[in-house]
Formats: C-alpha cells, structure tokens, sequence
C-alpha cells in the first residue's frame, strides 16, 4: 500500500536499490524517513515536506524537475537531487567574478595588510599577485638585499644572479643592499633592467666597496640620486672627489672610517644641489663646516650631524652662517656644544621646525630659554639625555604655541611639576617620557587634560602602573600609549 506524495500522486511501490530500504511512514509527524547502508550522509536525512511555495508569474512559470531516489519524493523547490540540472537564470550575478578573485574588492582590501603579509599574500595564486604587484601597494617601501640573496646556486654548484623582474613589476625606486662587494654592484647593474635609469636611491650598508665600486656605480646608475654609505670602510675621500654627481640631492653618510674633512669639502665643492646630509663622523672638526658654500646655502634645508664629537661652537658659527635656510637640524652627540651653540642656532635659524639636541650633556635650562624665545616655527625637539633639563627649562618650553613634538627620554631631573607646564601646551601631538625616573604616577595621571595628544611613550617609567594605563585608556581614548 503506498502512502499518497505531497502534491496526490501517487508514488512509485518501495522497492530495495543498492541496500537502499524504503520503510512505511511512522507516525511521529516527520513523514517519510530513508535509512541507508554504507551510503553518504547526505542521503541518510530525515525529510520533511516543506510547504507549498508561491506560485510565480505565468510568465515566469517553468514545468519543476521531479527526479527521485529509491523512491523518496525531492522538495518541488530548490536544488533537484538527480537529472539535469537546469540553467542558470541570466544576469548580472552569474557574470560576476568570484569575490576570492573580484579586482576591484581585491583592489581595496590588500591595503589592510602590511608588506610582509603583502609578500606572502602575492603567492596564492597568479590572480592575487597580479593585483599585489601594482606600484601603488608599495610606495615608500625599499627592498632590503642581503649579497647572499642576489644569487641562485645551480645543481651543478655554480651561481647565477637572482631575478629581480618582481621587484622592477612593484615600481621600487630604491633599494638597500647589504654586504655587497665591487662585482655584486656590477652584477647588480648588468641583471637589473630599471637600474640605469629607473633606480632613484641606493643605500650600502656593511659593504666592501671601494672607490673603484662606487665611481662605476654611479657613473652607471644615472638615475640615482639619494645615496647612503654606513659602515663601508674600504673607499676612501679620493673615491668621493672622483664618483660624486652635481644631481645628487641627498647624502648620508655614517660610520664610514675614512670619513673626515676633506670628505666634507669633496661634499661642498661637488653637490651644489644638495638638499639634506646626514653626517655620522667621528673625525670631522669645526674647519670642514666652514666649507659649505653659498650654493649650498639656497638649496640645503636638513643637516644631521650625529657623534661628531669633535664639534663645538665655533662649527655651529660656521653653520648657521654657511646654511641660513636650514629647516632641520640636528646635533645630537656633539657632546662640545653649549647653551652658547644653541643661542647661535636660535638668533641665526629662523625657519628651524625640527631641531635635535639629544646627547649634548652641557645643554642647560638657559637653552631652552633661547629656543622658546625665537624659534617661533619649531614643531620638533628632541632631548633625549639631556641630563641638565629641570623643571625650569619645561616652563620656558610651555610658551611654545606650535610645538607638535617634544621628546625627554631619561632626562632624569624632570618632575612632576615640570609635567604641569606642559599641560597648557594645546598643540602637542607627541610626548615621550620614557625613562624618566622621578615621575610619579599622580604626576603623570595630569597628562589627561591633553585631549589632543595622539601618542605619549611611558616606557622604563617608574610611575606609569597597570592602573595609570587604564585610566589613560578611559580619558585618552584617541591616544596611543606606549608601555
């Protein structure tokens, strides 16, 4: 006897198939029941007959598939469990790219990620690196090549020069390359196609190049024009006197052994254009800043000059007077310079918005005095180590309005009471205390009344507690605390 189907037809007599068993309906509401034996799961379900959908349109109307298995009805809706599948209903959904492979969401969802994770997420599959590898996911970045890593080793023990095509692909401007010697520089030029022409800045780092190395280098590479030597002991100044180029616009140079005056005047004489030097040398004396010439003075706006130990005031004279547009300054670790230097830099450097005096132990309150009295356009400065600071300097520095910046890292005579001159500085956006020792926690808990403040660095701070954070993350909830 069967049981009449869901729509009064009648349904076909239960009949074993494939050690597929149709049993009677049991009266306990869910209808017909399918029990299998070794068939797949998805077979073994209790149905249920769902209720009568909607009829649509006549126009739309289509006769519905009405396959079965082992005699079980199929739902008269959705997907049939056998026979032809129909056709896709045409439109624009069906014409759409899957989302894993969508361009255009691609497009907006890879700047979530860093340029690590973009790395690793360019070698799923062809379709996501080619989207990766547009320039605009990597401006700003500079590719880091250790000398080993710029070549493949055959099975036969030979080496063969890496391939550097998906870096030329990102539209890299410049790249770093670390522990190279004359023959990688040249390897390097012969291998890569942009780096005649397509190749603005390069960085050595740890290298063996020498003077011969570095002449070729930028005789060949005509398009670089930002150039760093660090800790590259083998060229020597006759090597800048003979490979420097007028159209290069920036220099750093650091921890370079046969780095001293007359590298200066090569630097002077043969870069008319230069716009920023960076300077770590520790035999530079104050004659070298004298050769800075009136060329210099037009186009030069940030100067570094870091550990030059051998700097006093009589090379801050020469400088302010050489380079009178400086907008950048540093002397961190010119150890020689006084309040005296610093009253030179601040009556003769008007346009200063960024100045450094970090690790200059003779550096007092009364320079500071000079600083806030004319360095009106100062947005940057740097203490850290500053050992003389006290309160007293802090108070001259509350009457800066355009200060953005302020940085006081282990200046171990600031207190609390220093901390309430600076709340009435509005316009700070960055303050660091790290390692300041006589800070207590109720001091620093005032740091509140700076609601603009985007960034506040407490780290080896002995008052800053688990409960100090958590006040700041309740009353400074737009500003990132450092720990």
């Amino acid at each position: 006897m069967s049981n009449p189907s869901v729509d009064g037809d009648p349904k076909p007599p239960c009949l074993p198939r494939n050690g597929l068993v149709k049993l009677p309906g049991q009266p306990n509401g869910l209808g017909a029941a399918s029990i299998t034996k070794g068939t797949p799961a998805v077979k073994n379900r209790l149905y249920q007959p769902p209720p009568p959908p909607a009829l649509p349109p006549p126009s739309l109307a289509a006769p519905l598939p009405r396959p079965a298995l082992a005699g079980v009805p199929c739902p008269s809706v959705g997907l049939p469990l056998g026979g032809p599948a129909s056709p896709p209903a045409p439109g624009p959904l069906a014409e759409r790219p899957p989302l894993a492979v969508d361009e255009k969401i691609l497009n907006g969802l890879f700047w979530y990620f860093s340029a690590c994770e973009k790395c690793v997420l360019a070698q799923v599959c062809r379709a996501w690196r080619r989207v990766l590898y547009q320039p605009k996911f990597w401006a700003g970045l500079t590719p880091v090549l250790h000398a080993k890593e710029l070549y493949n080793t055959l099975p036969g023990g030979e080496k063969e020069f890496a391939n550097l095509q998906g870096f030329a692909a990102r539209g890299f401007e410049g790249f770093c390359l670390v522990g190279v010697s004359d023959l990688d520089i040249c390897e390097f030029i012969d291998n890569y196609a942009l780096s005649k022409k397509g190749v603005k800045a390069m960085s050595l780092k740890r290298s063996t190049i020498t003077d011969a190395g570095l002449e070729v280098m930028l005789e060949q590479m005509q398009g670089v024009v930002r150039l760093e030597l660090s800790g590259c002991n083998d060229f020597t100044e006759a090597g800048l006197w003979s490979s420097l180029s007028a159209r290069i616009t920036s220099l750093s140079v650091s921890d370079c052994i046969n780095v001293a005056d007359d590298a200066i005047a090569a630097i002077s004489q043969l870069l008319p254009n230069l716009a920023e030097l960076s300077l770590q040398a520790y035999h530079v004396t104050d004659t070298a800043l004298a050769y800075f010439t009136a060329r210099q003075g037009h186009s030069t706006h940030t100067l570094r000059l870091l550990s030059c130990w051998e700097i006093t005031n009589h090379g801050v004279v020469n400088v302010v007077h050489s380079l009178p547009n400086l907008t950048s300054l540093s002397l961190s670790g010119c150890s020689k310079v006084t309040d005296d230097g610093v009253e030179l830099v601040a009556e003769n450097l008007r346009k200063l918005r960024s100045l450094d005096l970090s690790w200059c132990p003779r550096i007092t309150d009364m320079a500071l005095e000079y600083v806030a009295c004319d360095l009106h356009r100062l947005e940057e400065l740097v203490l850290d180590r500053c050992v003389r600071i006290t309160d007293t300097g802090l108070s001259y520095l509350s009457t800066m309005s355009s200060l953005r910046s302020l940085y006081l890292r282990w200046c171990c005579q600031v207190q609390d009471f220093g901390l309430k001159h600076l709340l009435a500085m509005r316009s700070l956006r960055l303050l660091s205390l790290a390692g300041c020792p006589l800070l207590t926690t109720t001091g620093l808990s005032g740091l509140v009344q700076l609601q603009e403040l985007e960034e506040l660095e407490l780290t080896n701070c002995p008052g800053a507690t688990p409960e100090l954070f958590k006040y700041f993350s309740q009353h400074l909830p737009r500003c990132l605390v450092i720990e």
